[in-house]
């Protein structure tokens, strides 16, 4: 048996955890900049809030509803996710972490446990030592197991447990279950199959596997033999190593001159160089992109992007920060109105397989010496406490979060004060 936990509204969750006066009430999350609404609470959803609108459309309704807004508190949120997966490591042998919010929990070698008390008691435990409400579904493959945990919440929303432990009980979940709602189905096969006649995930679990074949490929073929009990989909214990990296952001207010910009590309280098770091790899290639706002029509228009071929594959933060700002030079243009720009390194490699240029003088030991203090300084004291000069630090193009709440656990400052 596989069982997948998802906390509730996760965002919405952790916002609530450390100010109590929000239960019960509508509470929206908003994307980076403050953009769309990424999560809901249930008393949101009531409302008509939906997923993904522009914060900008619904200012009325939320205002009307006195809907408590938030902006992207993802320091809080990676914490608080960070205490949910490790106390639910303590409860199984193995475990795939899914998401930020999700995790799938192998539950083989527990035949002689009472799945559903253990279920119920994960659910008790985060609540109590985390405070973050969770579903548990529990079935015997990944697709199932994904399936029981919404119909958990569709129909057993205050137990927030669903066993499938046997044929009657997944039947009874594959015919509540449309074939839109399956995880792996998209828009575009639902309203096909839907076309066809599939209107029930039990209807599609008796498709032939040659229609099947044919019309999904192979990944709808594994996803029939999930539905029907056979586990088809393999495990991921450990991430897999990331073949690109990037990182790209809004800026909080339209940008010109290239003093700012520049000081924003050297930041998602940096980011980039430690995530390449972190999984012990070196990339051979580095993009840089800009970008103006294609819905301001009264602007000029201009989007370009370059790729650079560094000489020997690298992740030191100095060297790739060097080819990035090269790379922001050739595509820079003065007196257009920015929007975005963005890092990529790509042909990402093992650190212990690069190809030396026979040209090569850089002292690469060292470097890899220094960024090994770097990063454990940043790890001990603090995100960005030694940065290199061109980092800055006025940031001007920040993200703008005006609905930002405090980073109740990670830092010291910002700890919840009680009043008598």
């Amino acid at each position: 048996m596989y069982a997948l936990v998802d906390c509730n509204n996760f965002y919405c969750s952790c916002e609530r955890l450390f100010n109590p006066k929000l239960e019960g009430k509508p509470i929206v999350v908003l994307s980076n900049n403050d953009g769309c609404a990424i999560a809901r609470s249930d008393e949101a959803k009531a409302i008509g809030i939906v997923m993904g609108t522009p914060e900008f459309m619904i200012r009325e309704q939320l205002k009307e509803h006195n809907v408590k807004i938030f902006s992207s508190n993802y320091t809080l949120y990676g914490d608080l996710s960070d205490r949910v997966m490790k106390t639910l490591a303590s409860f199984v042998p193995r475990m795939e972490i899914y998401s930020i919010d999700e995790a799938f929990l192998d539950m083989h070698e527990l035949q002689h446990t009472d799945l559903l008390k253990l279920a119920v008691e994960i659910r008790r435990t985060i609540r109590k030592h985390i405070g973050i409400p969770v579903t548990v579904g529990i079935a015997p493959t990944k697709t199932l197991a994904k399936m029981a945990n919404r119909y958990a919440k569709k129909r057993y929303k205050d137990v927030g447990v669903y066993w499938a432990a046997d044929q009657r009980l997944i039947d009874e979940m594959l015919a509540f279950t449309e074939v839109g709602d399956i995880w792996g189905i998209g828009m575009q096969y639902a309203r096909k199959l839907t076309l066809k006649g599939f209107k029930t995930a039990m209807d599609l679990k008796s498709a032939p596997d040659d229609w099947i074949r044919q019309q999904m490929s192979v990944v709808g073929l594994r996803l029939i033999h999930e539905l029907r009990g056979q586990a088809s989909i393999k495990w991921e214990f450990t991430p897999p190593a990331k073949k690109n990296i990037c990182t790209s952001r809004s800026f909080g207010k339209l940008i010109t001159e290239y003093k700012t910009i520049a000081e924003a590309v050297t930041n998602y280098t940096a980011l980039c160089a430690l995530k390449l770091r972190q999984q012990n790899a070196c990339a051979a290639r580095l993009n840089v992109f800009l970008q103006t706002n294609p819905h301001r029509t009264q602007d000029q228009q201009y989007m370009h992007s370059v790729t650079l071929a560094l000489e020997v594959a690298s992740n030191i933060t100095s060297e790739l920060i060097k080819y990035a700002l090269k790379g922001l030079s050739i595509i820079y243009k003065p007196g257009y109105n920015f929007m975005k720009c963005g890092v990529m390194v790509l042909d990402i490699i093992p650190q212990d397989k690069i190809q030396y240029s026979f040209f090569d003088t850089a002292e690469r030991t060292k470097q890899r010496t220094m960024m090994q203090a770097f990063d454990k300084v940043n790890r001990v004291f603090g995100k960005d406490i030694v940065r290199f000069a061109s980092q800055g630090f006025e940031k001007k193009y920040r993200l703008r979060a005006e609905f930002l709440s405090k980073r109740y656990s990670t830092n010291i400052d910002e700890l919840v004060i009680i009043k008598d």
